[in-house]
Parts: C-alpha cells; structure tokens; sequence
C-alpha cells in the first residue's frame, strides 16, 4: 500500500496513519451546508452534492460512471479541495487513460490516485479504500476539504467475499458474508464535515458500484443505497441515445445535498423535477 508508481522516488512520511480507524462520534460533525460543485449542471441542479455528503454512482456497465467522477475532479481546480481517486479491480488499460487525463488537465497538481487494479490480490483490492479514507481523513484533519472516489465497490465486494469464502465463512445472500453491509457501512460512515474546533475539515464520498441489468433491487445496490445519502442513477437507455451525462432525474436523490444549494440554483429549478415528471408521462 503507498508504494509510488509514478516513478518520482519515494514518499517520505512524517506520520502514520491506520486503515481502520472509527468514523468520528456524532457530536464532532457538522451539518453538510457547503456545496460541491460537479461541473454538471444535471447534477448540481437536480441531484446537488454537499461537502461531507455520501453520494452513490450506479449504473449499469459503460454508461459513463467514471466520466462523472473525473469530471468532477477536474471540476475542483482552484476551489481549495484534495481529491483522491480510488480504483479497485479496474484494468490498468482503463485506468492507464484516467491517470492521462488528469495528468493532462493539471489535475495530479491536487489529487492523489491509488490503484488497486484486477492484477493485484483480493486482499489488496480489499484493503484499498481504507487506505484512502485514511489519506483523505489526514487532510481532513488539517481543515482541508477532500474528495474521495472509489471505482468501484462492487469489486471491493467481490474480493471481500472471495476472501471470506477462502477463510470457509457462512455464506449468506449471493455468496456475500454476512457482514459485507457492515463492511461498507463503516467505510462510508468516515465520510463527514466536522466541526470548527475539529479542524473543520470535510470529506465527501463518491462510491461508485455497478449494477447488472438495471437490477437496483440486488444485494449491494441496495445495501449502499441505504447506507448514503442519496444516489446519481445512470440509464443504459439515456446513453444509448446519445443523452450524456446519462443521469435519470427520477430514480436519483439527493437526500441532504438540497440544503446547500445556491439560492439562484433553487429558484430556476424549484419547479424543473416535476415537469420532467409530466414531460416523461406523456413521452
């Protein structure tokens, strides 16, 4: 974990973090009331995201998932946040071409990337994220506002139940160990905006997970739908038509993300949600 692969020599530490680390207590968070501009209007108008919110991706397989959450981080180019990016289970192929395109856009300049890819070990690809949220809780600490993605969790799953399978645990609904809910859930819980005397800190999650079929009902899709705040849901139909970002503004929700939306934002797309609503009944 850590180890450098960009071939800049090595990274000299001053402290150490663990990868497991309880989600701060209640009282040392703050309200999310600051937002997190996108870069896409569908999303900061409709599904708007606030710093130190948890905001699902899902979407079936290539309907522009990844597009969002690099567009989003180039979106945070001189807006003081730290972004990381955590890909576990990807092909370096795919993400030989995200690394390029923010080193291209100047983005590295704030963001740090950790790989996990599908050539490394389960328990690698299990131990990935944490190790983010542990980087992004530094900064945090330090009054900082970070930004972490995980593309995806379907793969941390699929490795944490691997391993679990290895070890002859129980297995319970799809194969899945009986605690896979806890182990998302307090990888996600660490996602907070605390308070001023905390260091006033915030990191906001950007889980990324894909389902099968347009399937939301499967065990992981509905495991991390209740565990965020809401969820930007990707349609097939949408991309294949050429509708790109393709985000359903039905099936998507933004549960706290509406308190820190810019009041100009609130008065042009008060009423936007419902005539989509009726433009899609009579479509």
């Amino acid at each position: 974990v850590s180890r450098p692969l960009d071939h800049l020599g090595a990274i000299r530490t001053m402290e150490r973090y663990p990868i497991e680390r309880e989600s701060p207590p209640i009282m040392d968070r703050e309200p999310v009331y600051v937002p997190l501009q996108t870069g896409i209007l569908v999303i900061d108008a409709l599904v708007p995201i606030g710093r130190g919110q948890r905001e699902l991706i899902l979407g079936d397989r290539q309907t522009g998932k990844t597009a969002i959450a690099v567009d989003t981080i180039l979106n945070q180019k001189d807006k003081g946040v730290i972004c990381i990016y955590c890909a576990i289970g990807q092909k370096m192929s795919s993400l030989a071409r995200v690394v390029a395109q923010l080193k291209k856009s100047g983005a590295l300049e704030y963001s740090i990337v950790m790989i996990a890819s599908g050539e490394d070990t389960p328990g690698l690809n299990y131990i990935a994220p944490y190790a983010a949220t542990s980087i992004g809780e530094y900064f945090m600490e330090k009054g900082k506002d970070v930004l972490v993605i995980y593309d995806d969790l379907t793969h941390h799953a699929r490795s944490y139940r691997e391993l679990s399978l290895l070890l002859r645990r129980p297995p319970a609904r799809e194969a899945y160990p009986g605690d896979i809910f806890y182990i998302h859930s307090r990888l996600l819980e660490r996602a907070t905006h605390l308070k001023k005397e905390k260091g006033g800190g915030s990191l906001t999650a950007l889980p990324i997970i894909e389902t099968q079929a347009q399937n939301l009902s499967a065990y992981i899709p509905t495991n991390l739908i209740s565990i965020t705040d809401g969820q930007i849901y990707l349609s097939p139909q949408l991309f294949q038509g050429g509708l790109l970002p393709a985000v359903d503004v039905g099936k998507s929700v933004s549960r706290v993300g509406g308190k820190t939306q810019l009041t100009s934002y609130q008065e042009v797309v008060g009423s936007l949600r419902l005539t989509y609503s009726q433009f899609q009944e009579l479509e």
